[in-house]
């Protein structure tokens, strides 16, 4: 079903890369298992976990068709049990086998600009400029920061952050001001037309990149295999005190989203280069024009460069913290967004669904995450309520077995995060309340805000982001 690893790294570049910048100062070489192989034992081992669950499941799944009716039983367990089976083991054991390459150092760092879609961020904007301001990296930088028609004093706070900055003589910060709100991507989009640098990294408004964030992500960038077009940074939560729904989302990140961008990675294929925090050959966002008008501009964006067969990456140690939504109505409305913006990647790019490369498989698997969490709403909570009343009709034993997965892959990426924030010096706090709320509760509610975003695009109800 899959072509060759040769032939998923052919690639058409738009610019030529300096061979300069691919120099590096001392040469890596390390035997491990391809990437073929392993994606390979990750699928047999999914498979067969869930062969397993199919055969344990004969008994439970006679009785619930008895109860309903044949096909509502099925339905239930391949959603409940079945498919989410799958998709843990298949993590897992990816991340057991992942040894990817260190970033090695070039000779000479490139050019890059960083673009920064700012609207109403006056609260966070003069930090995330002092963020810029302290980077270490040595080649030149262009900050531009892009005002979608503000409302509050971002321009006025863009001034008076610009004068107590001490800035290197390689970094240079700018204001493009648009009186008028256009939205996210026009401004981007504009902001790339400007950009004088052949590498543009996005940021958010309200991020703050550590002094190395950028020099790491650069690194993965030259270090990675041809054809890589783009690399997604680690985003992390700074704010995971504000509130409950905060202490929760570090979780999120720091385990969830972390694990699975590590994950396809790994496959040469992350789907989403988050617009928090990314790197982007400039040829190639111009190849696939930019980004473009959505609530979801940087996953459609993400799906073009992959549906042109360029390889998106993942820097797992290029950081940078950003605020994340600190009330529920937020938190509700960012994802909400995140769902729709997956079904208009779906819809736009649909013959991913069909291209022979390792990544596909995540492509599929983005699929079902609307049946699941349709099951997930309409008949995996009504069961729990169910069992809670000691009637076990969905919430049985079969959904036990998914602990150990659940277990494994969480202790596997809270290891592989943990050793990461020791080599950058940073510590993993305790953050109980927020860890429970995470494995209690985190999914109830996120579930049916995912299914809600989901039908609101598909039934097309006006779009915002409703963040801000």
């Amino acid at each position: 079903m899959f072509a060759s690893l040769e032939e998923l790294l052919k690639v058409s570049m738009n610019a030529p890369v300096s061979t300069d910048l691919l120099k590096t100062a001392v040469p890596y070489r390390r035997r491990y298992l391809s990437v073929r192989i392993k994606f390979g034992v990750a699928l047999t081992i999914a498979i067969a976990w869930t062969a397993f669950s199919v055969s344990v499941a004969s008994a439970w799944m006679r009785d619930l068709a008895e109860l309903t009716n044949p096909f509502l039983a099925l339905w239930t367990l391949t959603f409940v049990a079945f498919v989410p089976g799958f998709m843990n083991a298949f993590l897992a054991t990816s991340l057991l086998l992942d040894r990817r390459p260190p970033r090695r150092t070039p000779l000479s760092y490139p050019g890059v600009t960083i673009l920064i879609a700012a609207y109403n961020e006056e609260a966070g904007l003069a930090a995330t400029l002092e963020s810029i301001a302290n980077l270490n990296y040595v080649g030149e930088v262009e900050a531009l920061v892009l005002n979608d028609g503000s409302k509050d004093r971002t321009v006025e706070t863009f001034h008076s952050a610009r004068k107590s900055l001490q800035l290197p003589e390689n970094i240079d910060v700018r204001l493009l001001d648009f009186e008028q709100n256009r939205g996210k991507a026009a401004v981007l989009n504009d902001g790339l037309a400007a950009a004088r640098h052949d590498l543009v990294c996005t940021i958010d408004g309200d991020s703050r990149l550590r002094s190395d964030s950028l020099k790491e992500i650069v690194e993965r960038y030259l270090s990675d295999p041809p054809g890589t077009m783009a690399v997604a940074g680690a985003v992390l939560v700074r704010n995971s005190r504000a509130s409950l729904v905060t202490a929760a989302q570090e979780w999120d990140y720091f385990h969830g989203i972390s694990a699975v961008k590590r994950m396809q990675s790994m496959y040469h294929g992350t789907l989403v280069a988050q617009g928090a925090f990314s790197l982007y050959r400039k040829s190639a966002l111009e190849a696939v024009g930019g980004w473009p008008e959505s609530v979801g501009e940087d996953i459609v964006m993400t799906w073009a460069m992959l549906a042109k067969g360029y390889r998106i990456g993942y820097a797992e140690d290029a950081i940078v913290f950003t605020d994340a939504p600190a009330s529920f109505r937020q938190f509700y409305q960012q994802r909400k967004r995140w769902s729709r913006g997956l079904i208009e990647a779906l819809q736009r790019h649909k013959s991913l669904l069909f291209k022979p490369r390792l990544s596909t498989l995540f492509v599929w698997w983005n699929m079902l995450f609307l049946p699941l969490d349709l099951t997930f709403t309409f008949i995996f909570i009504p069961g729990l309520l169910a069992a809670a009343l000691g009637y076990y009709w969905i919430a049985g034993p079969l959904t036990l077995l998914l602990l150990p997965l659940a277990v494994v892959w969480n202790g596997v990426i809270f290891r592989i995060q943990r050793r990461m924030f020791a080599s950058k010096g940073l510590k993993v706090r305790r953050n109980v309340a927020g860890l429970l709320f995470y494995v209690l509760v985190y999914a109830i509610v996120m579930q049916p805000v995912c299914l809600w975003g989901y039908v609101s695009e598909l039934t097309g109800r006006r779009k915002t982001w409703g963040t801000k």
